[in-house]
């Protein structure tokens, strides 16, 4: 993907970073960050000296939960439950969430690994984890519109209903979304280490096939403007406040070459209407790029001729700490390289009888190339076998045959390896946020 209409005095980074094999959306939040900071990208709904005031607060430590979803104290993750699979509640999820698929976390469910094991490629809607900053709105498709607006059209606001969009030509597309704050708890569990934020295991991933129109169509009909810079798709969820400051609906801008190239605007996963929790009646998709910016329950893009910046690429979804600038890095854009077990944490098995272990990796960088597993707490790994074809944008599922020895504990370990040569390292780099966590997990289990 390469970046359209960067400024003449930008063009040095970007040539700078083509060099290095820095990725295109590292180029363009970096540049976005360093224009947001000299005043000349605007903070599109909030104050500038409010988001000023929230950054600060980010790279001094832990941001303070004050919005369901936003930044709560990591703490270790309970086990899978035991108890039978009775349907719980969490604030604001409409789906029903059974207890042997989901651990509920404040507003957001993420889905239990060891119940992905029956279920294919794609994640069923039932089995989909849902990350929610506020609650789940309730949507009349026939009385929703999009509207398309702003200074980079040619001309004023475009409305496009539900069956209008659903007359388009569709494009069916099979995309994982990833919350940034996946495998958070082990930061803290694993690593000792304090952070801030939902204390998500594996769980906060989904592949689906999405179903809908290319956002370069509608842009397209719109009538965008070669003059135009950046889009904004803003949700329809309530505003969230953080810190006494109301950020606003969520909203995350987007290079316009990004926009162009692959993202969605979907209205089916896996062949049905989006369901409520995930973005009915119209939701982004943005291909390998961080959960947040695949805006759920759209109402409204912005297209502005002018750069634009919001707090869900300032002050949170940023790396702070000791291994990074004082100022935080570039805002968050592709995933790590990750792998999980489909097992329980603490399950038990049976002493000197064969198993078949399974499990699934990915990578938001590049196709998984091999995976390897330890059954001793990693002093020796052998190769696991690949069930899928490596691709872009999803996960491939994986087995390896393990008879237990004599009774006791024991770990297990899974490490993936991209095709860009990354393998995932021992110790992830800690960020305040918990962001990106990519180390090998240990997974421990009882041999009885």
């Amino acid at each position: 993907m390469s970046l359209a209409r960067i400024p003449p005095t930008e063009s040095a980074d970007s040539r700078e970073s083509a060099e290095s094999g820095e990725s295109a959306e590292s180029v363009y939040d970096r540049i976005r960050l360093r224009q947001w900071r000299r005043g000349q990208a605007r903070s599109a709904g909030v104050e500038r000296r409010d988001l000023l005031r929230l950054f600060a607060t980010a790279a001094a430590g832990p941001l303070a939960a004050a919005a369901p979803g936003i930044a709560r104290a990591a703490s270790p993750a309970p086990a899978s439950p035991k108890a039978p699979a009775a349907p719980v509640a969490a604030p604001g999820i409409v789906k029903p969430l059974p207890s042997d698929v989901f651990t509920i976390r404040g507003t957001n469910a993420e889905t239990n690994f060891a119940a992905l094991r029956t279920t294919g490629p794609h994640t069923p809607a039932g089995h989909f984890f849902v990350r929610n900053h506020t609650v789940t709105p309730r949507i009349d498709a026939a009385a929703w519109t999009l509207t398309i607006w702003g200074s980079g059209l040619r001309g004023g606001a475009v409305d496009f209903g539900y069956d209008e969009l659903r007359a388009l030509p569709s494009v069916t597309r099979t995309a994982f979304i990833e919350c940034a704050g996946n495998g958070r708890s082990y930061y803290a569990t694993q690593q000792n280490q304090q952070v801030s934020g939902t204390a998500w295991t594996l769980g906060a991933i989904g592949v689906g096939r999405w179903r809908g129109v290319r956002l370069a169509e509608v842009l397209r009909r719109a009538g965008l403007s070669p003059d135009a810079v950046d889009i904004l798709p803003r949700g329809l969820d309530d505003e969230v406040i953080s810190e006494g400051t109301n950020l606003g609906r969520v909203r995350r801008p987007l290079p316009v070459a990004k926009a162009l190239d692959d993202v969605l605007l979907a209205y089916e996963l896996n062949g049905e209407p989006l369901p409520p929790d995930h973005g009915y009646p119209v939701r982004l998709i943005v291909p390998s790029w961080v959960g947040i910016a695949n805006i759920k329950w759209l109402g409204d893009i912005e297209v502005s001729a002018e750069p634009l910046y919001s707090p869900w690429n300032t002050t949170l979804y940023r790396l702070f700490g000791a291994g990074y600038p004082p100022e935080g890095s570039a805002p968050l854009t592709r995933q790590t390289l990750k792998s999980a077990f489909e097992l329980a944490d603490g399950a038990t098995v049976a002493a000197h009888r064969p198993q078949v272990l399974t499990g699934r990796s990915w990578s938001g960088g590049a196709p998984v190339r091999s995976v390897e597993i330890s059954t001793d707490g990693g002093t020796r790994w052998r190769r696991a076998r690949l069930h899928d074809t490596p691709r872009r944008g999803s996960w491939v599922r994986w087995s390896a045959e393990w008879t237990p020895g004599g009774p006791g504990p024991a770990v297990l370990l899974a490490r993936a390896t991209d095709s860009s040569g990354r393998v995932q390292p021992e110790v992830a780099v800690h960020n305040t946020q918990g962001y990106l966590f990519d180390a090998v997990v240990r997974h421990p289990v009882t041999v009885v």
